[in-house]
């Protein structure tokens, strides 16, 4: 079976509580538990993983180099300024979806700008938390 990474970056342990107007009322674990479960659907192991902290998230998506098939990462606010975690998935050879639970877009300008975007397959963004399940229906589809 296949393992998909499902990696959340800064400030995300807060959803259900940070900014409901832009982020809503599903907590993390809620987004883990509906993935998880789509996961199992679709055939694929889901390993749910958040850090507030840069180097953690860079740690892991190594790690996953032997241990995964995709990654499906949501940076948070590390999407505009990581290069550490683009070289990292630079290194990482399945394939990348990047979610964002807000549109980017409409936002500030400095969140228009993604470095990960240059390593993803795909880039879902401004769908709240159903862009997590609209990612792992793909990097399934992408892996097949």
């Amino acid at each position: 079976m296949d393992k998909i990474l499902l990696l959340n970056g800064p400030n995300l342990n807060l959803l259900g509580q940070r900014q409901p107007e832009i982020y809503g009322s599903e907590t993390l674990d809620d987004v883990v538990a509906t993935c998880t479960a789509l996961g199992a659907e679709l055939g694929v192991e889901v390993d749910a993983r958040q850090s507030n902290h840069e180097g953690v998230l860079v740690d892991w998506i190594q790690e996953a180099r032997g241990d995964a098939a995709g990654i499906i990462i949501n940076p948070g606010a590390l999407s505009h300024t990581s290069v550490a975690i683009l070289d990292a998935l630079n290194a990482f050879e399945g394939p990348v979806m990047e979610v964002h639970i807000s549109n980017i877009h409409k936002r500030e300008r400095f969140r228009h700008h993604s470095y990960v975007s240059g390593r993803a397959e795909g880039v879902i963004a401004g769908f709240g938390t159903d862009g997590y399940g609209f990612a792992m229906r793909r990097i399934v589809a992408v892996l097949a």
